[in-house]
């Protein structure tokens, strides 16, 4: 069964540039578990893993357009998928940054 989840039970932190109260979980998804992943904290992970379930993070997050490197190798040894099959990897091969002198 899908637990509850509101904005108080996550770090504020997360949510600085928008206003909580008006977030919607549920048509929101992928930003808030992009936020959580990218700059939440171990307890934020478990709340949202608790309230999305592990395979509808793995559907979004193999989606994203973006994720650090970081978060991308936990996302893929968390999930057990290979990089290479994330958006985000496929997309940065595609679109290389300027040479970091």
């Amino acid at each position: 069964m899908k637990q509850s989840l509101t904005y108080s039970e996550l770090s504020p932190h997360l949510f600085w540039d928008v206003d909580p109260g008006k977030i919607d979980f549920d048509k929101s998804k992928a930003w808030v578990i992009d936020r959580v992943l990218s700059h939440g904290l171990l307890s934020d992970w478990e709340k949202v893993k608790a309230f999305y379930g592990k395979e509808t993070i793995k559907q979004v997050v193999m989606q994203l357009r973006y994720l650090d490197k970081r978060t991308l190798h936990f996302c893929a040894a968390y999930f057990n998928v290979p990089i290479e099959s994330f958006r985000c990897y496929t997309y940065a091969q595609l679109n290389p940054g300027h040479w970091n002198y």
